[in-house]
This record gives structure tokens, C-alpha cells and sequence, in this order.
């Protein structure tokens, strides 16, 4: 018979490995390609002193003359929370007991439940490696009535996602906040919402259900904040990655190559991985078979499918923003973790919990992270190219 007890024990011996196994693999290139580990955390923090430099230890002298002097690397010292990441499952208490006596339909319902967990968690994580921790979706430019706004930028994955429609203030709107977009409309550059909203909201934003300025740190902040882990790009270079405009030039291979060889040879920066979306790595794969150059290759690393550029793969990435091609060393990346994903337990070692005012169970998964470039003048990103 199944009860909560050995439901229980089922999510903690049986489903937790399988899990944790899922979500750490096959998510992106990126993710795959970056370190994973608990060191440098330090309680709720990543605490880290970085290499930017040294300042010539060697030296070339007379056979009499004096040795150099001892000189000490030039550190700069990250220290970012890490962000709080959560997975739930929920399980109706008519469901649990119609399984009671039948191990294989409790089964059933379980990977269910799990399967529908594992995709979303997988989805989210992928986007939040491209975002830039806020967990903003989109900027709202217009509205065509209470439900339906015109939007900065819209992709068909927003339909289903639970959201915030926040003001320009950046708060929830009256009604604005837990909605549902419903549906989009890529040709009109539209969102429609699951309720409607009187308040003023153009020139708001809409981001991830309870998530702004929770998520990862990710690559949108390392191209387009002005402030990261606590420092001015402006004042200071070694946060700045470079930022290549196009000016609307056509794109060519001259102008990859370019970025390859600036970065390799101004920041000692060897490029291993470039991003891009799928409209833009299609441009690029024509560019390489214009040059009778072998367009489709499976990078070792990483396992997937890529196009090359100097031997560089190319990796498309549907949360990657159109019009923009990043070059990154990813041996400069890692997420810090303070564990793996773990089930969130009570007092009592209970995974399952009943959800209150409701006949129904829950269960969370969490994990602790931070993803840290320790290098960000290392990396670039091209811009505004035709």
C-alpha cells in the first residue's frame, strides 16, 4: 500500500539521483561546457580573489647582475550572494489515494509529475544563463487593451509562463501579479495576459513570477549592466568585456575572426565557445559553406552539434537575443554551488507536504548557485550586424 511515508522515501532514494542527473546535463552547450562545484562558497555567499594580472616576475639580465625583485599577482576579490533556486511538484490528495493500492499507477503519477518538473526547471535554467538576474522577460512599449501589450521582445516559449506585469516603477501591477501570458503573437509583436490590467504599465516590464532581481547572474549581465559583482565597468576595464558594434555592416567571417584574434591577442583570452541565435548561426553556417569549409561538426566537449569558425563552435541557443553573437571562454565561468539539488525537507524529514487550504501535496527541490565569470574582460559580444 502506498502511504505518505514510503512516498516519501521513493522522491528521496529512487527520484532524487535521477533528477539531480537530468538537470545537471544536456541543458546548453554553455551550461555543459562551465565548471560545477562547491568551492568558494562561504555560507549564503561565493567569495573568490581572481588573477587580473601580474606585474613581471621574469626579466632578462647580466649574468652579474641583480635578480628581480619578487612581485605579487594583482588580485581583485568577487563576492556575490548566492541565488536561491526552487523546483516544485504538486501531487492532489484524490490522485494519491486513487494510486493507494497500485504501486505501478503511484509510479505513473509520480514520473508525471517529475517529467513535467525536469523540463521546466531545465527551460528555466537555459534562460536564466542568458539573462541578466532580474528575470526580465520583456519591456512593454504599448497597450492594445487590458489584456494584450505590445512588447520589446516577444518569443513564442513566454506562452504558459506564470508572470509579473510590473509598472515603470518596476512593482507588480493591481491584478499584475501570478498572471498567465496566454498567448503571442511574434508577427504583431504581442503578449496577451490571462487577466486584464487598468493600471498604467507602457513603459513597465514583465518578468518571471516572483522572481526580479533572484535569478543567475548571467551572460545579460556581463554584456549589458553597468555595474557587476558590485563594480563600475567604467571605472574599472577588468569587468568590461568588449563590445564590438557592427554599425549595420553586413556580416562576414572577417568580422569573427576579428573579435578571435583582438581577444586573443589584447586579453590573452583564448574564445572557445560562440553563442548565438538560430537565425544568426544560420547566417553564419552560410558564410563557412560559401568557403567550401565543413559546416556541421560535433564538438567533444560539449557533445552537441555546432557550425565552426577558426575551429570555434558555433552554438545556437533560443534564449540568446537576436542580433547579437557572444564570444566566450568558458574556462573562465563556473557555477558555484552550495550543493546539488536537494529536496526540501521539514522538521521531521518530510518531503511531501500538504499544501494548505488545499487537498493536495507538495514538494520542493532547491539548489543554492551563482554563476561567476572570473574573467569578464575576456569575453566580447558583437553588435548590430546586417
Amino acid at each position: 500500500m502506498i502511504t505518505m511515508q514510503n512516498a516519501d522515501a521513493a522522491l528521496k532514494d529512487y527520484y532524487l539521483d535521477a533528477v539531480s542527473a537530468q538537470l545537471n546535463e544536456g541543458i546548453s552547450p554553455f551550461f555543459t561546457a562551465i565548471e560545477k562545484g562547491t568551492d568558494y562558497v562561504y555560507g549564503k555567499d561565493v567569495k573568490l580573489a581572481v588573477i587580473r594580472g601580474n606585474s613581471g616576475n621574469v626579466m632578462a639580465g647580466a649574468e652579474d647582475g641583480d635578480l628581480p625583485d619578487p612581485h605579487k599577482n594583482r588580485y581583485v576579490n568577487i563576492t556575490v550572494p548566492l541565488k536561491n533556486l526552487y523546483g516544485t511538484i504538486e501531487i492532489s490528495d484524490k490522485a494519491l489515494r486513487a494510486s493507494r493500492d497500485s504501486s505501478g499507477a503511484f509510479v505513473s503519477l509520480l514520473n508525471a509529475e517529475m517529467d513535467g518538473l525536469v523540463s521546466s526547471a531545465k527551460q528555466n535554467f537555459q534562460r536564466m544563463l542568458f539573462g541578466d538576474g532580474t528575470g526580465k522577460l520583456c519591456g512593454i512599449s504599448d497597450k492594445v487593451s487590458n489584456t494584450v501589450y505590445k512588447v520589446d521582445r516577444v518569443k513564442e516559449y513566454y506562452t504558459g509562463m506564470q508572470v509579473d506585469v510590473c509598472t515603470v516603477v518596476g512593482k507588480p501591477a493591481v491584478d499584475g501579479a501570478g498572471v498567465y501570458i496566454e498567448s503571442v503573437d511574434l508577427g504583431e509583436g504581442t503578449v496577451t495576459i490571462s487577466k486584464g490590467i487598468t493600471e498604467l504599465v507602457v513603459n513597465g516590464a514583465i518578468y518571471v513570477h516572483g522572481s526580479k532581481d533572484s535569478e543567475l547572474t548571467g551572460l545579460g549581465a556581463i554584456f549589458d549592466s553597468e555595474n557587476l559583482y558590485g563594480y563600475s565597468k567604467s571605472a574599472d576595464k577588468f569587468f568590461a568585456p568588449l563590445k564590438k558594434d557592427a554599425a549595420g555592416g553586413e556580416l562576414t567571417e572577417d568580422m569573427l575572426t576579428e573579435v578571435l584574434d583582438h581577444m586573443e591577442e589584447n586579453f590573452n583570452s583564448k574564445i572557445n565557445a560562440i553563442l548565438c541565435s538560430y537565425r544568426t548561426r544560420k547566417k553564419i553556417a552560410a558564410l563557412i559553406d560559401a568557403n567550401r569549409r565543413v559546416v556541421n561538426s560535433i564538438d567533444a566537449r560539449t557533445g552537441f552539434g555546432a557550425v565552426t569558425v577558426n575551429d570555434v563552435p558555433v552554438y545556437a541557443d533560443k534564449y540568446c537575443p537576436d542580433g547579437r553573437i557572444i564570444f566566450l571562454n568558458t574556462d573562465d565561468f563556473a557555477l558555484y554551488q552550495l550543493c546539488d539539488w536537494e529536496w526540501l525537507e521539514d522538521e521531521d524529514g518530510k518531503i511531501l507536504k500538504q499544501i494548505p487550504g488545499k487537498a493536495a501535496y507538495s514538494a520542493t527541490l532547491v539548489k543554492y548557485a551563482e554563476l561567476v565569470c572570473r574573467k569578464p574582460c575576456g569575453q566580447a559580444v558583437l553588435l548590430n550586424f546586417a
